[in-house]
């Protein structure tokens, strides 16, 4: 049975709304699309999900559709010797290609793309911009930068770069 409206309602699919009998209630209510989230979702449990979406579209008669959300590049810092570090604005730290864990004065970032394309004045987001950073120097080795803001870094946090033009692709394996 085909629903005559211009809306269509999606539902993100996560711990509590996985199992087959929560898809149905949420279609029966009016989801018409159910989304994955590739970044929290293995391949076998997509092709799970999948099947509960489908065995729940073949028995109510009404097509549902599906949209697997990929994840973007995984941009992230190094580990540091103590797992987390204190920082002070104003202080200098620096991002380079040693893998060695890091401490208070620096960290290992292992994206060579992103230390030869930040240039000085280029702002560094660390952990969704809870530490901003500005670079100073960079050399394609390392970038120094200033803490301009935040006090905390640990391990693997993400990093955004608002100011730098990237060559990475989108899709992520």
């Amino acid at each position: 049975m085909k629903r005559n409206r211009k809306v269509k309602i999606l539902a993100t699919l996560g711990p509590a709304s996985s199992d087959e009998a929560m898809i149905e209630k949420l279609h029966l209510a009016g989801a018409d699309l159910f989304r994955i989230n590739m970044s929290h979702a293995s391949h076998d449990l997509m092709r799970t999900l999948i099947q509960r979406i489908r065995s729940v579209e073949s028995r109510n008669g009404r097509p549902i559709g599906i949209l697997a959300d990929l994840q973007g590049p995984k941009l992230r810092v190094g580990k540091f010797a103590e797992g987390k570090v204190e920082l002070v604005p104003g202080q200098t730290f620096t991002l380079d290609n040693n893998d060695a864990p890091g401490d208070n004065t620096r960290v290992f970032l292992p994206h060579p793309e992103i230390l030869e394309a930040v240039k000085p004045g280029h702002r560094l987001l660390i952990d969704d911009g809870k530490l901003h950073l500005r670079a100073e120097k960079s050399d394609g080795k390392s970038i120094v930068t200033t803490v301009i803001s935040g006090t905390r870094i640990s391990d693997r946090k993400g990093i955004s770069l608002p100011d730098t033009l990237l060559g990475v692709g989108v899709l992520t394996g």
